[in-house]
């Protein structure tokens, strides 16, 4: 935004709020945790789950049954049964619309923004914004056969894990999340609420609001010979992402998206293991996120570093695993919680542990996959929900996945 841009009061108000979200982001989502009830929260981190979402035990990822109906076939998204909140009349995109409006300022010409994400492009854009299409998921299950509670979830058998989804766009995530941040950080600076937390009541029923998933991936080096294990931190920088500036994450993370916007990319990229690889190769190694595909779909089978990966993962160098979903307390973002072993030749063959830039922040030094440091990360630096979450629950299943 130029530096000469006369702004209205309410303009200043808005980027007054979104600086101090974004200084104070870390913060926040843990005061905002202690909004819900201590049980919903994974691994004692601040992230959220709904009854079904967190298997005893890690689910091998090609176990994880994937759905996707055209929106326009879309029928009302089932979930767990409605407690306290959820109970509340399901609103629709034009209650949640009607509920943002009030977090959006008013231009110079005495109109007012439409969506947070409006808002946030004119104002407050990171380097990369684009309302791409994603895949929107409207059910989950991730059941391990051993999970305690399961029996709450209705119509789901032991070991049946499911993720259900239906087209959507980035900003959906945007306008609803980003905005229930906004809100939040505004209270906390005396402003009053607008409304759009208390309709969304509970951020887990995926009913009550459009929620895009991310793919949170961490990824551990094992040495075989020593039993060791490290692996890489990715700090998000807030200059150039929408979501989650300044705080450190696992790597690598995406939004499970089509690779572009053709019809054919739709169900040919929908697969959580080739979304995996795309952004494995976007943040670890360096590639653009343009892989031609309006021209035609991602040739997986001929890429050569997608065949290495096929490959690895045939022959047991690559296991992956998922162990759980959540959704951030402040930002609502919804994140699945996975794992990438790879073996140290392979590892090495294809990735560096070396500290480095990339397009969306910085890749950290690499550090020791024990007890005392992941008890650091979660406790004492500004990492966000599911970076916690996921670190949290790999250690208590360190013997399934590197044993």
């Amino acid at each position: 935004m130029p530096a000469t841009r006369s702004l209205t009061a309410s303009q200043r108000d808005w980027l007054r709020v979104r600086s101090y979200l974004a200084e104070h982001r870390h913060g926040l989502a843990l005061e905002a945790a202690g909004d819900y009830p201590a049980d919903r929260r994974i691994a004692g981190t601040p992230l959220l789950a709904a009854p079904g979402w967190q298997p005893a035990e890690p689910v091998p990822l090609p176990e994880v049954g994937l759905e996707l109906t055209p929106a326009q076939a879309q029928p009302p998204a089932a979930g767990p049964p409605p407690a306290g909140p959820a109970a509340l009349p399901v609103p629709d995109g034009a209650a949640l619309d009607g509920a943002a409006a009030a977090l959006l300022p008013e231009r110079p010409d005495g109109t007012r923004y439409l969506r947070y994400s409006d808002v946030l492009r004119d104002l407050a854009a990171p380097a990369v914004f684009e309302n791409r299409v994603t895949y929107r998921l409207t059910e989950a299950a991730l059941i391990s056969g051993l999970t305690p509670g399961d029996e709450r979830v209705s119509g789901l058998t032991p070991g049946a894990s499911r993720l259900a989804f239906t087209r959507g766009r980035y900003f959906d995530g945007i306008d609803t999340g980003e905005a229930a941040a906004h809100e939040y950080a505004a209270t906390r600076l005396g402003g009053r609420p607008a409304g759009l937390r208390a309709l969304i009541a509970d951020p887990c029923d995926l009913r009550r609001r459009p929620a895009n998933l991310a793919i949170s991936t961490l990824t551990l080096r094992l040495d075989r010979a020593t039993g060791r294990a490290s692996f890489l931190l990715h700090w998000r920088d807030p200059a150039k992402v929408g979501h989650a500036g300044g705080l450190y994450q696992v790597i690598p993370v995406g939004v499970f998206q089509p690779s572009g916007e053709a019809g054919w990319n739709e169900r040919r990229d929908f697969s959580l293991w080739r979304s995996m690889i795309r952004e494995f190769d976007e943040e670890l190694r360096g590639r653009l996120e343009d892989y031609g595909s309006e021209a035609g779909p991602v040739d997986y089978d001929s890429w050569p570093f997608a065949r290495h990966m096929a490959t690895a993962l045939d022959r047991g160098q690559i296991r992956v695993w998922c162990l759980g979903l959540g959704t951030d307390p402040l930002t609502y973002a919804t994140d699945l919680l996975t794992v990438a072993v790879i073996d140290s030749s392979v590892f090495d063959e294809l990735f560096s542990l070396s500290p480095r830039r990339n397009d969306e922040g910085s890749v950290l030094a690499a550090r020791e996959f024990a007890a005392h440091v992941i008890d650091h990360i979660a406790t004492g630096e500004p990492v966000q929900a599911a970076g916690a979450a996921v670190l949290r629950l790999a250690w208590r299943h360190r013997e399934t996945l590197i044993g």
